[in-house]
């Protein structure tokens, strides 16, 4: 197993071959490649760097699963994604689509530290909304 930083491109990868997997329990190359909008042979290259980091099981033919590790990664950069999407629409008051382009981009760069702000941010929110009613009020009105 490997704990060194994928490339963004790897985790978008992985984070797309967990929900199809959370979803229909079955991944094949071509539905990832119809999700990323990428091509089969991208798809084929990036599967075998995540196999050989020890995060999915894949023969060419075979159906595409994950290792433990994978579906920690994976589920590691799910987190950050709802964390910042969350940020950017119910806090910052972005429409949905802004805001989740800007936290898959955000995602992959983000330290750990910063993102703890971000979910302490996020819960004082949800204990706290008439401050961040207060703000997005004053953002409006200015």
């Amino acid at each position: 197993m490997t704990k060194e930083k994928l490339s963004s491109s790897l985790e978008d990868y992985l984070e797309v071959i967990y929900n199809i997997i959370d979803k229909s329990e079955k991944v094949r190359a071509i539905d990832i490649s119809r999700e990323l909008n990428v091509s089969r042979a991208s798809v084929t290259e990036a599967l075998k760097k995540l196999a050989d980091k020890q995060l999915i099981n894949y023969g060419r033919y075979d159906m595409i699963s994950m290792t433990e590790e994978g579906k920690k990664q994976a589920l590691g950069v799910i987190e950050k994604h709802n964390t910042l999407q969350y940020f950017f629409e119910e806090i910052m008051g972005l429409e949905h689509a802004e805001a989740a382009t800007t936290a898959c981009k955000i995602e992959h760069i983000i330290s750990q530290n910063v993102l703890d702000r971000f979910t302490a941010l996020k819960n004082f929110h949800k204990t706290n909304p008439e401050y961040i009613e207060a703000f997005q009020k004053y953002y409006r009105d200015k």
